[in-house]
């Protein structure tokens, strides 16, 4: 997108935590992955209070990154509303209902070792 402002993956972790508090995410969770994963630099994980919801925060943050930063986000699940995978390529963002979070645990699973364990008690 021509003139869009270049945006690093700190600028962009920036706004998606920006957007996801202008829309209510909940237990909003950012994880840092540089050096431990090629797959991004950083890790979001919130939580939609329900499906209609979880899909409007993936809709908006993904339309927001578009317009702000010319960022073209892969999605996934966002028919469904149960979890929703937006793909930046330097940040991932996990949308997800508070029960299927439960479910997957993801925080435990990308969290650092002794974090993991004070966090979750």
């Amino acid at each position: 997108m021509a003139g869009a402002p270049s945006a690093t993956s700190e600028k962009l972790l920036a706004a998606i935590l920006v957007s996801l508090d202008d829309d209510k995410a909940e237990e909003v969770v950012q994880i840092d992955l540089r050096g431990r994963s090629e797959m991004g630099d950083y890790m979001v994980i919130a939580s939609g209070r329900s499906s209609r919801q979880v899909a409007a925060i993936a809709e908006h943050l993904t339309d927001k990154l578009k317009q702000e930063y010319g960022v073209l986000s892969k999605t996934e699940g966002k028919e469904t509303g149960d979890w929703v995978l937006i793909d930046t390529g330097d940040v991932i963002v996990h949308v997800f209902r508070p029960e299927v979070r439960e479910f997957y645990q993801l925080e435990k699973m990308w969290a650092p070792q002794g974090a993991a364990a004070d966090a979750f008690r």
